[in-house]
C-alpha cells in the first residue's frame, strides 16, 4: 500500500507489539515507540528492528513528522494521552476501551470532531472477511426480522489463581474487567453485523477469584511469593439484552473458562435463515434454513465485495486476527489520507457506544433491574 504514514506507538506490551506488526503491513512507517521507561523503550527498539528513538511522550507529541499516535497503554491512560495526541495534531488509534468513564469518552470524542481528526477504535473482529459476509447477507434480506441473538466470549488466561495484570486494578483498568475487556468486543460485533442497538440490559458479574498477586505490571504476568490483594473487578458476565425493536438477546463473557482460548462467537436467528460465527475458526461460518444447514468458506472469488476486499491471501490458506490489524489499520490510514471513511472502521464514536453499554452493565448488576442504555447516536441500517 505504501502510504508512508508515520506512526508511534506509546505502550509496548502484547497489543503494542500486534499494532507495531500491523502499521508494517499496511504499508506505514513505524517511526518508534515509548515504553514504560526509556530503558525499556531501547530495548523494545532493538527487539522490533526500530531505529526512531523518543525518550518519552512529549517528545512524539513534539515531532511534527509523527502523524499517527497508537496509545496501547493501561486503560487509564488512555483518554490523557489520546487527548495529549490529538491536541498536538496527530491523529489516534486508541486501544478500547477508549475510555473507563462515559464522560471521558464523550470529551475525547468531541475533541475529535472539532479538531477533524481520525480518532479510531479497534474492534477489529469487524473486519474477519466472513463478518462481512455475513452482513452483508443481513444488509440483503436473507435473515428476516431478528428471532434472538445470542453468543459467548470466553477465554481462560485468568483461570490460575496465580496469574494477575494490571487489568484487575480498577485504578489502571477501569471499574469493569471482563466485560469491559472482551464483552464490549461482543457488543459492538453484533450490532454491526446485526444493524441492531442494545436498548436495555440485565446482567450479573461475578468474581470467582477473590485474590491474586500484588503488584504485576505485566498483561500476562505469572505470579511470584508475596502479597496478595482482593480482586475487585469480575472473572465473569452473564447478560440479558434487548435491542430497541424489542428483540431478546443473551451475552456470557469469561476469562476463566478452561480450554478457551479466545472463542468470540455468535449467532443471529432471523426469521428466514441464521448465521454463526466463531472467532477461533474464522475461516467459516455457519448458515442455517428451515430445510437444512450448510458452512461457508472464505472465498476471495465469490461472495461479498467487503469479504472479497479483505481476503488477503486464497482459499484455504488460513487468515486470523493479525490479518483483521492489518485492515483495520489500512482503513485508518485511507482515512487519514482522503477523510473518507471505508465502511466499517471503528471510529471515536463507537468506543462512545462502548462505554455506554459497559456503565448500563455496571449499573444493572448494582441495582439487579432491567437498565437503558443510552444512544443519542443514529440508528443503524434496519433489517429488511
Amino acid at each position: 500500500m505504501g502510504d508512508g504514514l508515520r506512526a508511534v506507538v506509546v505502550g509496548t506490551g502484547m497489543i503494542g507489539a500486534v499494532h507495531a506488526t500491523a502499521i508494517r503491513a499496511a504499508g506505514g512507517e513505524l517511526a518508534g515507540m515509548v515504553a514504560s521507561t526509556p530503558r525499556r523503550s531501547a530495548r523494545v527498539a532493538e527487539e522490533w528492528g526500530v531505529s526512531g528513538r523518543y525518550p518519552d511522550f512529549a517528545a512524539v507529541l513534539a515531532d511534527d513528522s509523527v502523524r499517527v499516535v497508537h496509545v496501547c497503554t493501561p486503560n487509564a491512560l488512555h483518554v490523557p494521552q489520546a487527548e495529549a495526541a490529538l491536541r498536538a495534531g496527530k491523529h489516534v488509534v486508541c486501544e478500547k476501551p477508549l475510555a473507563t468513564s462515559v464522560a471521558d469518552a464523550e470529551r475525547l470524542t468531541a475533541l475529535a470532531e472539532r479538531t477533524g481528526l481520525v480518532l479510531a477504535v479497534p474492534f477489529v473482529y469487524r473486519y474477519h472477511p466472513l463478518v462481512r459476509e455475513i452482513r452483508e447477507r443481513r444488509l440483503r434480506g436473507e435473515f428476516g426480522a431478528w428471532q434472538l441473538v445470542h453468543g459467548s466470549y470466553l477465554q481462560d488466561w485468568m483461570l490460575s489463581q496465580d496469574v494477575s495484570s494490571w487489568r484487575v486494578d480498577p485504578g489502571e483498568g477501569g471499574p469493569s474487567r471482563a466485560f469491559a475487556d472482551i464483552g464490549s468486543h461482543w457488543c459492538d460485533l453484533v450490532e454491526w453485523v446485526a444493524g441492531v442497538r442494545f436498548g436495555e440490559v440485565s446482567a450479573r458479574l461475578g468474581t470467582t477469584i477473590r485474590s491474586r498477586p500484588a503488584g504485576t505490571g505485566s498483561s500476562f504476568s505469572a505470579a511470584v511469593d508475596g502479597p496478595r490483594v482482593a480482586v475487585r473487578t469480575e472473572d465473569v458476565a452473564t447478560v440479558l439484552l434487548r435491542t430497541s425493536d424489542g428483540v431478546l438477546g443473551t451475552l456470557t463473557v469469561s476469562q476463566v473458562s478452561a480450554g478457551r482460548k479466545n472463542r468470540l462467537w455468535f449467532e443471529l436467528d432471523g426469521a428466514r435463515a441464521s448465521a454463526v460465527f466463531d472467532q477461533e475458526q474464522p475461516e467459516t461460518a455457519w448458515l442455517g434454513g428451515q430445510d437444512g444447514a450448510r458452512v461457508i468458506v472464505r472465498d476471495p472469488q465469490h461472495g461479498s465485495a467487503e469479504q472479497r476486499r479483505l481476503s488477503r491471501l486464497p482459499a484455504g490458506h488460513a487468515q486470523g486476527y493479525a490479518d483483521c490489524f492489518t485492515s483495520f489499520v489500512a482503513d485508518a490510514h485511507t482515512t487519514i489520507r482522503s477523510g473518507i471513511a471505508p465502511d466499517g472502521l471503528p471510529t471515536g464514536a463507537d468506543g462512545l457506544r462502548s462505554a455506554r453499554i459497559v456503565e448500563a452493565v455496571l449499573r444493572s448488576a448494582d441495582t439487579l433491574a432491567w437498565t437503558d442504555v443510552p444512544d443519542t447516536s443514529p440508528d443503524q441500517e434496519a433489517t429488511p
